[in-house]
């Protein structure tokens, strides 16, 4: 018997140490090495440089009476206005037409823009393969234009007496169309241009959102459309019923992108504009260049705190759509 265990215990492995090693004094401590705070250190430093300092200048230039005069040689410090730019913003008619004109606008763009750009991903998805793919890189052409290029070109578009759009309005029956198209000037007035505005936005911007929606389609199992159809849905139930609920979190992004990239336009509505100082034209975007660099002379801490303002906007949509998010992660 003695024998037999001095056998058994020989062919029994030795059992591994403790994970981190063990000494004469015990198991050791492993020590925290810091390296992957290390790794995105550099990372974190440029975010703050080129995100975070910018913003915090901005809030400083709102709340100091900061203009052109005092970039001169030896000029004095700006000087704290008490929260003058704002108490000032809050009472200016002007400024809460702009606000209204601004969310007026971004609505109809972020709108049009979603529904279009849905219609055209589902039309897509229904397509042949190579007749989809062929349209979804012409469409993102569109997307990738420069926005300067597109305004220049919907500008030469809507050109009085040579744009494509005056003589082709112009060459149709009064009875339908009116007259008078042909020197009409589209720039002038705040329901033409806006509408322009839209037409430029809307056909750069859809391309995206049609081509993000194709991506969901086919990401959702075909079983789920076969069987609404069984319960005898058609096009518009099957959408309500599968593909808005499998699809929810993606319109929930593309629709904060939009408000966001809507609500920041400004090349388009400038090259437009052709720096006219019409009022009733103006969006947010435009009013902070006005009164930052185009006034006289320019005031830096009013752009500033008009920046401010729309920056809050910006980052309230931006928090609904956070909200959301969490929401539906805890429901699942």
């Amino acid at each position: 018997m003695a024998q037999t265990a001095e056998a058994v215990r020989a062919e029994t492995p030795p059992e591994p140490p403790p994970k981190g090693g063990s000494g004469p004094d015990g198991p050791r401590r492993r020590r925290t090495i810091p390296t992957p705070y290390l790794l995105i250190a550099p990372a974190l430093v440029i975010l703050t440089l080129v995100l975070v300092w910018p913003v915090v200048q901005m809030v400083w230039n709102s709340l100091h009476s900061y203009t052109i005069r005092n970039l001169l040689p030896n000029a004095p410090a700006p000087q704290w206005n008490d929260f003058g730019h704002y108490r000032r913003l809050l009472s200016d008619p002007e400024f809460w037409t702009i606000l209204r004109n601004t969310v007026v606008v971004c609505v109809l763009m972020v709108g049009v823009t979603m529904v279009l750009g849905t219609l055209v991903g589902i039309l897509l998805h229904k397509l042949p393969r190579w007749f989809s793919v062929t349209v979804s890189v012409g469409m993102m052409l569109a997307w990738a234009t420069p926005a300067i290029s597109a305004s220049l070109v919907f500008r030469w578009l809507f050109l009085p007496e040579r744009g494509l759009v005056n003589v082709a309005l112009d060459r149709l029956p009064d009875w339908l169309v009116g007259s008078g198209w042909l020197n009409y000037n589209w720039f002038l007035e705040p329901l033409s241009l806006f509408s322009v505005l839209i037409s430029v936005i809307v056909w750069q911007s859809f391309p995206f959102i049609a081509v993000s929606v194709l991506a969901g389609l086919k990401s959702i199992p075909y079983e789920l459309y076969e069987a609404v159809r069984v319960d005898g849905a058609g096009g518009w139930r099957s959408f309500w019923s599968v593909t808005f609920p499998m699809l929810r979190p993606l319109f929930a992004l593309l629709l904060v992108l939009q408000i966001i990239w809507d609500l920041r336009v400004f090349t388009q509505l400038y090259i437009l504009a052709n720096s006219f100082q019409n009022k009733e034209i103006y969006l947010l975007s435009y009013y902070i260049y006005q009164q930052g660099f185009s006034a006289s002379p320019a005031n830096y801490g009013m752009g500033s705190a008009i920046a401010v303002v729309m920056t809050l906007m910006i980052l309230g949509v931006t928090a609904y759509y956070l909200r959301i998010m969490i929401r539906q992660g805890e429901t699942r």
